[in-house]
């Protein structure tokens, strides 16, 4: 069975083992409360977290040092908020207001720099924590948008098994194209890495955002991961995605000989 129209036709299987079993939702009419809430939740997570990614990016315009820089950091930003726009859509049709949940928050707002933030959630919306720290250069803004592209398309391969089929379809449109603003930051970082007076400064920005990127998969162990799984919302394990990431972030740090 691969939707629930299919489950509509087999009354004697339990939604929980046919979501357990692959199964997919396909509409809002067919999804129960608490998957609903589940859901929403990781809609919002995505939603504020381009939303927040492309208002402190937004900065980074300014500081591009040349043409290709410039149109590169723009096309970021104007990206990530049109895949917010994208989840916000489906997030609509489960009664959401789009004009008032832009208005909700400050997606610039930042924490300083220097704290050392609970990974959970902070404040009112829900993006990761690691868009609650600053950027502060050029420098800064391509190594964190090259470690958090690197986690981002991780997440995604892992978002698009979703069981709400909608959502996992729009991910996959979604994906290529953040995919490609990972590449744009690894290209940026070998333009910064030729001028070797940089190395110290981009090295320095390693070390500040690596541990930061690396708490955006969640506790090692999690309980609400196993309700998740069970739901059919996530499928790999938190620990098991940080490692893939690290190991994909160690082999580009390695072979820009930086650690």
């Amino acid at each position: 069975m691969t939707s629930d129209t299919s489950l509509q036709d087999n009354d004697t299987m339990p939604l929980s083992e046919y979501l357990e079993k692959g199964g997919k939702l396909t509409s809002p009419g067919n999804v129960p409360p608490r998957y609903r809430a589940e859901l929403l939740r990781l809609m919002s997570s995505f939603v504020d977290s381009e939303l927040a990614g492309s208002a402190g990016f937004a900065d980074a315009i300014n500081w591009a040092p040349g043409l290709k820089e410039r149109i590169a950091a723009s096309r970021i930003t104007l990206e990530k908020v049109d895949h917010a726009e994208r989840v916000l859509d489906l997030m609509s049709d489960f009664g959401t207001d789009k004009a008032l949940y832009n208005r909700a928050h400050s997606w610039s707002s930042r924490q300083p720099r220097d704290v050392n933030l609970d990974p959970k959630r902070q404040g009112g919306d829900m993006r990761l924590s690691v868009f609650h720290y600053p950027l502060q250069s050029w420098t800064d803004a391509v190594v964190m948008n090259s470690l958090m592209g690197m986690a981002t398309v991780h997440q995604l391969q892992e978002q698009i098994r979703t069981s709400y089929q909608p959502l996992g379809e729009v991910f996959r449109e979604i994906l290529p194209r953040e995919k490609r603003h990972m590449e744009l930051g690894l290209e940026g970082f070998e333009d910064l890495l030729r001028d070797a007076t940089h190395r110290a400064e981009v090295q320095a920005s390693v070390d500040y955002w690596m541990p930061r990127v690396a708490e955006t998969f969640g506790a090692a162990h999690s309980g609400r991961f196993e309700r998740l799984k069970k739901m059919g919302l996530r499928h790999t394990e938190n620990e098991t995605m940080r490692a893939a990431w690290k190991a994909d972030a160690d082999t580009h740090l390695k072979e820009l000989k930086l650690s």
